[in-house]
């Protein structure tokens, strides 16, 4: 049986280990370890150029391209379309996105300052409403929004010789209380509480002197001053300065007001229903002195005139139509009750408050003053001698009081001021008409001479 011959021996494919030359010499394989990574690619001395870039190359290799006058991306948008007449074609705008945006309208770029100004305008308005009223008004001849200022006066020192400076007559409201008033100089409250310098008087020292001048200054500011006794509120604080017999003298003068015993001879009290303090400001002028008594002790003299704002209540016009009058007055200075006729009065301004509650008032409407004098003595016993309380006030003779426009005949324990926007009203109601001579109640030039007169203010 013939033995085949053995076949010839296949060529090596490379897999063996380490790889061998596919064309069977024998030799390894040069491209057995080669791996076609990112880093082979990049490594790559010469790149192939892509199917389009060969094919533009051959196109424009006999045909070149025409340049078109300037580079464009495509973030500049559709090319601007061509103009006649060789003028130059603008290119339109586009957005970061590319897309066109559209043509601004010639002749409206004015628009945005002007929308500017009216905003600005329009919070400065809201900011100063009644600043705003009075600009368009234009602030006529003799108004309060164009008063001139009163310069401002010192506390007195001494006597006056005259009487302050006349000023315009203006009508006050409530923006401008003190307008048409010679007290608009004036100090404010306290202010005009200055005390002489203290020296030892009788058998009292320099020390015990000063306290004495302190205890009339606090009770002058507790009787006058504080906002709660103003607004008809009781004056426990003053009460609380008087020693016994005028303490219960003032009290029972509270309790049951008369001719005989008027409240308002030691206190500044107004109905709220009929008059209501504007801006808590009391004008004061006046000085206060000190001597010694002899044997009895030390005796200080006050001299003080004080001037209230006041705007009409929530029942002003119903009083003023029917007040209720008591019996004449008995002492205590003269009441004049008719205010002084404003100057040129604002047509625009605010003349009767009723139609508004009495807590939201405007700025514009009328308002008036009611100015008190008063002229105290008070005396400082020896407690040695007497059985008193060295630390409390007892009254001196003399003095007085006296109120400008408030209304006659009324003892309630209220004063009860006129307001120029009821006088109407109050021309027709008999019992309160004046019939005494017009005195000016800012004149401190001259003593305090009670009457029993009811007579008239030439100016309030």
């Amino acid at each position: 049986m013939p033995i085949a011959e053995d076949p010839e021996p296949r060529p090596s494919e490379g897999g063996e280990p380490g790889g061998s030359d596919p064309s069977g010499a024998g030799g390894k394989d040069p491209f057995a370890d080669l791996v076609l990574d990112d880093e082979f690619v990049k490594g790559a001395a010469v790149t192939e150029q892509s199917g389009r870039t060969r094919m533009l190359a051959a196109q424009w290799k006999h045909t070149p391209p025409v340049d078109p006058g300037g580079r464009r991306s495509v973030d500049d948008g559709p090319a601007a379309p061509k103009r006649r007449f060789g003028r130059k074609p603008k290119l339109q705008a586009v957005d970061p996105w590319g897309n066109p945006r559209p043509p601004k309208r010639r002749g409206l770029e004015w628009r945005t300052p002007l929308f500017a100004v009216l905003t600005i305008a329009v919070l400065v308005a809201a900011l100063n409403i009644e600043g705003l009223r009075n600009w368009y008004q234009g602030g006529s001849a003799g108004s309060s929004a164009s008063h001139t200022p009163v310069p401002t006066v010192a506390p007195e020192t001494a006597k006056p010789t005259t009487a302050p400076p006349k000023v315009d007559a203006d009508q006050p409201t409530v923006d401008h209380p003190w307008a048409g008033s010679p007290a608009e100089g004036w100090p404010n409250g306290v202010d005009a509480f200055v005390l002489p310098d203290a020296k030892a008087t009788g058998v009292f020292s320099a020390d015990q002197v000063a306290a004495q001048l302190q205890l009339v200054k606090d009770y002058l500011t507790a009787a006058n001053l504080d906002p709660q006794v103003i607004a008809g509120g009781r004056p426990e604080a003053a009460l609380a300065l008087l020693d016994r017999a005028e303490r219960d003298q003032a009290a029972a003068a509270l309790a049951t007001p008369s001719k005989e015993n008027d409240p308002t001879n030691w206190f500044s009290r107004f109905d709220p229903r009929e008059a209501v303090q504007v801006g808590g400001v009391v004008k004061v002028q006046g000085r206060i002195g000190f001597e010694g008594d002899g044997d009895k002790g030390v005796l200080v003299h006050a001299d003080f005139s004080y001037v209230y704002a006041v705007r009409p209540g929530p029942d002003a016009a119903k009083r003023a139509a029917s007040p209720a009058p008591s019996a004449p007055s008995a002492s205590g200075g003269p009441k004049p009750t008719k205010p002084a006729a404003p100057g040129t009065q604002d047509p625009a301004a605010r003349p009767v408050g009723l139609v508004l509650p009495a807590a939201d008032v405007a700025g514009d409407t009328w308002t008036t003053r009611t100015v008190v004098r008063r002229v105290e003595n008070f005396r400082f016993y020896d407690p040695a001698r007497y059985q008193v309380n060295p630390k409390k006030i007892a009254f001196g003779e003399g003095g007085g009081s006296d109120s400008a426009n408030s209304a006659c005949d009324v003892y309630d324990g209220f004063y009860h001021p006129q307001f120029a926007q009821f006088d109407p009203v109050q021309q027709d109601t008999p019992g309160s008409r004046p019939t005494g001579p017009a005195t000016d109640p800012y004149d401190r030039s001259k003593d305090l001479v009670p009457s029993d007169q009811c007579g008239t203010v030439s100016r309030n």
